[in-house]
């Protein structure tokens, strides 16, 4: 992988004469970016500039594409991640790449190489509905290869408020909320009257003709009274994710409840 410990690392061995300058710059041909032909140039530098390997979105590419994306970004880092994928083409990829793995209910390809590093509390990941689980464990499957650790806390929406109540204490303690539901979109608000910390929300397209594939649920988030919300796009689990992720890399969570 590349990030400034490996860079350093090489440069150490060509200054002690471990290594020579050539297989350096062989090494190093791939930063930027490297060119995959007519269809893609993939940003290997994006981990030292954003501490995280680029992204692959699955939908609208070809299975080839996807397979090949994938098993180039494979070479050179230990996680990797491919967005609103299909079954043929994570059974494309793992040809290529052998411990690829599959999350159905994300809709995601995912390469962990890494498992036993130590993952950062503090962010509570909730969803509305079990019909908004699909971007609630996108959004937690990205947060677990950034390594951070999210606590789940699912179907607990305003139709049944009664049920949020008993997880109020864990929810006040975390250091960042995601809140993921459809419908009216109301839970944010809730939940950003609740806690002293940012809360992202996260409209998905869940709900009958009228909420517009997600747009009500859009638009009653940005319009919410309470303070401290951001919004990302409809079923954007894994923009909520990467920002969550980055606030909590920089605040300290002593008192988090994540398990």
């Amino acid at each position: 992988m590349w990030n400034e410990q490996t860079i350093r690392q090489m440069l150490n061995r060509v200054a002690q004469g471990q290594q020579s300058i050539d297989d350096a710059m062989a090494s190093l041909r791939s930063l930027p970016y490297e060119d995959a032909g007519d269809f893609a140039k993939l940003d290997h530098h994006r981990s030292l500039r954003q501490g995280f390997p680029e992204v692959v979105f699955c939908s609208g590419k070809t299975v080839p594409q996807v397979a090949e994306i994938v098993s180039r970004l494979a070479r050179h880092h230990p996680r990797a991640l491919g967005t609103r994928a299909s079954v043929e083409q994570f059974d494309a990829a793992k040809k290529l790449v052998p411990d690829l793995q599959y999350n159905e209910l994300a809709r995601a390809i995912w390469l962990d190489r890494e498992p036993q590093r130590q993952r950062k509390p503090g962010i509570a990941l909730i969803a509305a509905g079990t019909s908004d689980l699909p971007v609630a464990e996108e959004c937690a499957l990205t947060l677990d290869l950034m390594g951070h650790a999210a606590q789940r806390i699912y179907d607990v929406g305003v139709a049944g408020l009664h049920r949020l109540l008993t997880h109020v204490p864990a929810i006040q303690a975390a250091t960042v909320v995601i809140v993921v539901a459809g419908m009216e979109g109301a839970l944010p608000s809730v939940i950003g009257g609740l806690v002293a910390v940012p809360v992202i929300a996260v409209p998905t397209s869940v709900g009958y003709g009228a909420s517009f594939g997600g747009l009500a649920a859009l638009l009653g988030m940005l319009n919410s009274c309470a303070p401290g919300i951001a919004v990302v796009n409809i079923d954007n689990g894994y923009g909520a994710a990467h920002l969550a992720a980055r606030i909590n890399d920089k605040t300290a969570c002593p008192n988090s409840h994540a398990s």
